[in-house]
């Protein structure tokens, strides 16, 4: 049975009953969202789905709280949100809502909650607490920031600012689960260019696109820099090592960085190189060829000076 009324909490609000939101509004876009601790309310009924709020967790009954003492965990101990329970028992019906093929909900639907659900539920139990000056700058802080202040004295305020929110709320949501399932397209083109390539250390994508996690997952290690056409130019790209930080498997040639058009092409001896970081990341060309030669002359000083 479609439920016809979403019931949440009244008052502030947090990132988690948000972003819940989020999932049950896509799911159910007639049911009307309740916002009260009234006990009539957060009541469990037939005609309701309550989250964050009326102190049990029972799927069945189709409350979703957190807060109460026996609250429920994560299998490795790790607690849950109100947006942890609500992503575990209609995620994949919200990814399935979203045009997302189903080959690739369960990965899409484990990825997004290890990387975006699970920092949520912790912060919001208080197991996370980030610091330094980008704190202020998490979502949960970020979507906090659109609360009333102390001395609003509209009654009408709180709701106002909850659905104000939950409009920024579920751009990020959507825009993480396009981007998701973009990477997953990108990493079946990206398999065919690697299969394409061989034994050559140059792979060349028919466009801008993620790389990395394809190339590592098909450990094509001996790959060092990708070609792809960008805008009405061509760009030659190193390969990080790892997922985090800025080393890469080869840099581009030493003698090339911070040059651009006649000073690069002079110095790398290629015809239509335009731009080279300074960083020796990422190069331009004004021609695939170009590109392609650049590429081919970067693997052979990077390959010689093993």
């Amino acid at each position: 049975m479609k439920p016809e009324f979403l019931v949440t909490h009244s008052g502030g609000f947090h990132a988690d009953e948000l972003l819940s939101t989020v999932i049950l509004t896509k799911l159910f876009p007639e049911a009307r969202i309740m916002r009260s601790r009234a006990p009539e309310w957060i009541t469990p009924g037939a005609d309701r789905i309550i989250y964050d709020v009326g102190g049990a967790y029972d799927a069945e009954a189709r409350i979703f709280d957190h807060h109460q003492r026996g609250a429920p965990l994560r299998e490795d101990g790790q607690p849950y949100s109100s947006f942890g329970l609500i992503w575990k028992h209609y995620g994949r019906d919200y990814l399935a809502a979203s045009d997302i093929p189903e080959d690739d909900i369960d990965d899409i639907h484990a990825s997004f909650d290890g990387s975006f659900v699970l920092p949520i539920d912790l912060t919001d139990n208080g197991a996370l607490s980030p610091s330094g000056p980008l704190a202020g700058l998490t979502l949960p802080a970020l979507l906090e920031t659109l609360k009333p202040v102390f001395d609003e004295t509209d009654p009408g305020a709180d709701d106002r600012a909850f659905h104000e929110a939950l409009a920024i709320a579920r751009s990020f949501v959507e825009a993480r689960i396009s981007k998701s399932a973009a990477k997953r397209r990108a990493e079946a083109l990206v398999h065919k260019a690697i299969i394409a390539a061989g034994e050559s250390r140059v792979l060349e994508l028919p466009m801008g696109m993620p790389f990395r996690p394809a190339i590592v997952k098909a450990g094509a290690d001996h790959l060092l820099f990708v070609v792809h056409p960008r805008d009405k130019d061509w760009c030659v790209t190193g390969i990080r090592r790892e997922e985090e930080g800025f080393t890469l498997r080869a840099d581009l040639p030493a003698a090339w960085a911070g040059l651009t058009n006649g000073d690069l092409e002079a110095a790398s001896g290629v015809e239509g190189a335009s731009f080279c970081h300074n960083g020796r990341f990422i190069a331009a060309a004004r021609s695939r060829e170009a590109a392609l030669k650049m590429a081919e002359i970067a693997v052979a000083e990077a390959v010689g000076g093993v």
